[in-house]
């Protein structure tokens, strides 16, 4: 006999097949999916997929259950939980710069990880048991930086917080800014680079290219904030999507590339003289909606290096948090697709000074 469930307001958001994960767990998604594909899987009497969304509220009809075999039931061996050491946990909460009801926001430092890997054993995940507080349950990640890449990494302190931010952050409704500085200064000084961005063949996925046959649309503000000469500038970087190391692509693609991250720039991303090896992006200010209402609007100071390297440079970080322009109503009038013949290699840059791409409700 079918069975029916009413969706919680914790579980308001997330897809169908993280309910299952979440309520029951000996369920797997490729039996979700035949399910789905069959149409004994019910949302309000209507078919649903294990990707769409559920609403608090709503009614999660799952068809009988086949009882499996004793073998089958027997209990999987459960890993032991690693115990964190006194100095990991005063490591952990010492990179927490808000705390709320419904959030932490963390400071991550470059190279710490966000999640584990192949060979990574020392991440963000592995430290959320020291950041609970007086939280009934460890918070939840909700998104992700790079390795390398520092700043404002937001944490969920409940299900119902991480079900509402993994939305924004999956319709791209939230501000995020980044600071970085580059080899050598962009065109402009106020651009929007509209390059789709794919996997690189032959990279199992572990880095990405420009491909305008066959990638994903990929657009990022640049805003430049100082010039060094023709050495080096400081730049604003916004992701108006979502891509996997987009700005790291988009930077690389325009001849301009992050200092330090050989990845995507190569040598030519590395200066001479005193300036750090490590990647200079950082996540500066992340603006996004509240549960209840309200936004939070936090920022992150930068990591030693980077500091060090604006100073040698001469650049003055205060001036790049100065207020925005106002918002257009519609695109610049005279925005244009810079040609291969005046942009050299930075093809994609258009010009849109003053467009700042305004978000609604927060968004970037």
């Amino acid at each position: 006999m079918s069975q029916e469930f009413p969706i919680a307001a914790d579980d308001d958001g997330i897809r169908v097949d993280r309910w299952f994960k979440r309520h029951m767990p000996d369920i797997s998604f490729n039996q979700v999916s035949r399910w789905a594909r069959t149409g004994q899987l019910r949302l309000n009497g209507a078919r649903v997929g294990p990707g769409d969304r559920l609403a608090e509220g709503q009614v999660l009809r799952v068809p009988p259950i086949e009882v499996q075999p004793v073998a089958a039931l027997a209990p999987k061996p459960v890993k032991p939980k690693r115990e964190l050491s006194p100095e990991e946990t005063e490591f952990a909460q010492s990179l927490v710069i808000h705390r709320s009801k419904h959030a932490l926001v963390l400071n991550k430092p470059p190279g710490l990880a966000t999640q584990g890997g192949s060979k990574t054993f020392e991440h963000v995940d592995g430290l959320l048991d020291a950041l609970q507080f007086e939280a009934e349950n460890r918070p939840k990640l909700v998104h992700r930086l790079d390795k390398d890449t520092s700043g404002v990494l937001l944490l969920a302190r409940t299900s119902r917080a991480a079900a509402f931010f993994g939305k924004l952050f999956a319709t791209r409704d939230t501000k995020k800014i980044y600071w970085a500085v580059t080899a050598g200064g962009p065109h402009l000084d106020d651009s929007l680079i509209d390059l789709p961005i794919g996997k690189q063949p032959g990279t199992g996925g572990e880095k990405m290219h420009v491909d305008e046959a066959e990638g994903q649309i990929a657009k990022s503000r640049f805003r430049v904030i100082d010039r060094a000469a023709d050495r080096a500038a400081f730049v604003e970087m916004q992701p108006l999507t979502g891509r996997t190391h987009q700005l790291r692509v988009h930077a690389a693609a325009t001849g301009t590339p992050i200092v330090g991250d050989g990845k995507y720039g190569g040598k030519d991303s590395f200066l001479t003289g005193n300036v750090s090896r490590k990647m200079h992006l950082h996540a500066r200010r992340l603006v996004i909606a509240l549960p209840d209402g309200g936004t939070l609007d936090v920022k992150a100071e930068l990591p030693p290096h980077f500091a060090e390297t604006l100073a040698s440079l001469g650049f003055d970080p205060r001036e790049a948090d100065l207020p925005e322009p106002e918002p257009m109503a519609g695109p610049p009038k005279k925005s244009r697709r810079l040609s291969s013949a005046t942009s050299g290699n930075r093809r994609g840059e258009r010009r849109s000074r003053g467009d700042t791409d305004s978000p609604k409700r927060g968004r970037k």
